[in-house]
């Protein structure tokens, strides 16, 4: 990988780590600020099935932000881009679609194959 596609991931990961860390301070500054009472048990369960689905969103986030954080350290360190399971490299076009990924599109179907027939 040359360092104009370096550059272009680090600065894309970058972008979707404050995309990511913004939405983070909303949720929590969103939930702490509703002190609401509902007379109506439907209107409260309601607002708590949000909650919990908004949580939930934020937890895949959570764990989106590390796998960002370690792709940023794979560019840091030379290694973004290269397959942990083969050693080859990953295809741009890959990269583009999932930045984060750690596996090239062989070793990833492989792995998927092998999950599916396990039933995981």
């Amino acid at each position: 990988m040359n360092k104009k596609d370096r550059k272009f991931f680090k600065e894309l990961l970058h972008e979707r780590l404050q995309e990511l860390l913004s939405h983070a301070g909303e949720t929590v500054s969103g939930m702490t600020e509703q002190k609401e009472t509902f007379p109506d048990p439907t209107d409260r369960a309601a607002l708590e099935s949000d909650r919990n689905f908004m949580l939930r969103i934020r937890d895949r986030e959570h764990k989106l932000i590390k796998k960002v954080k370690k792709a940023l350290d794979r560019i840091e360190s030379g290694t973004f881009g290269i397959c942990d399971k083969c050693g080859e490299d990953i295809s741009i076009e890959r990269l583009k679609a999932r930045p984060v990924t750690t596996q090239c599109i062989d070793c990833k179907t492989k792995e998927e194959a092998f999950e599916k027939a396990l039933g995981i």
